[in-house]
């Protein structure tokens, strides 16, 4: 079974930027529909970034759109998210998975926490 690990998280100031990543073992990854997805205290988990397999087909979640940027490198079995231009909202804890339509489908890491202050 694929495990996937996030890392990249951390605190910034509103304005500033991270690059958070995912990083697959156990198996490949490369072929699948991937996602970013976050989850506020009181909330139900949502999906905020995906890409295709070979990383010509992205969507965004509305409050996200032109901020954030998914990105894919098959060779590494990696996802990426470049997040710039953070609000104090986007803080949370942020998870990658597979995805099918908008929800997940594979076992869930333990996420990488970002906080924006303000």
């Amino acid at each position: 079974q694929v495990q996937l690990v996030e890392s990249g998280g951390g605190l910034v100031q509103a304005g500033g930027s991270l690059r958070l990543s995912c990083a697959a073992s156990g198996g490949t990854v490369s072929s699948y529909v991937m996602g970013w997805f976050r989850q506020a205290p009181g909330k139900e988990r949502e999906l905020v970034a995906r890409i295709n397999w070979s990383g010509t087909s992205t969507y965004y979640a509305d409050s996200v759109k032109g901020r954030f940027t998914i990105s894919r490198d098959n060779a590494k079995n990696a996802v990426y998210l470049q997040m710039n231009s953070l609000k104090p909202e986007d803080t949370t804890v942020y998870y990658c998975n597979h995805v099918v339509g908008a929800a997940a489908s594979g076992s869930w890491g333990l996420g990488s926490q970002v906080a924006v202050s303000s």
